[in-house]
């Protein structure tokens, strides 16, 4: 017995990029925010650097949002 697919295999490789996308939207903003309070509760810039990049979050993009090695 074999089973129809209603979905077309186009349709569910767009819903994937979009939710891969929509997870890096959610990231980088994730990251942002850590990134922000590590720089506020830093002590100067040199324990800033070391706690971020402790957290992997070292590395800033062209946009200026902030991603992991990993990326």
């Amino acid at each position: 017995m074999t089973w129809a697919r209603h979905a077309s295999p186009t349709l569910e490789q767009g819903r994937f990029a979009e939710a891969r996308a929509n997870e890096r939207v959610h990231y980088a903003i994730q990251n942002r925010k850590a990134a922000l309070t590590v720089a506020c509760h830093s002590s100067d810039a040199q324990d800033c650097a070391n706690l971020l990049a402790m957290l992997g979050l070292d590395t800033m993009d062209e946009n200026g949002a902030i991603s992991t090695p990993a990326e």
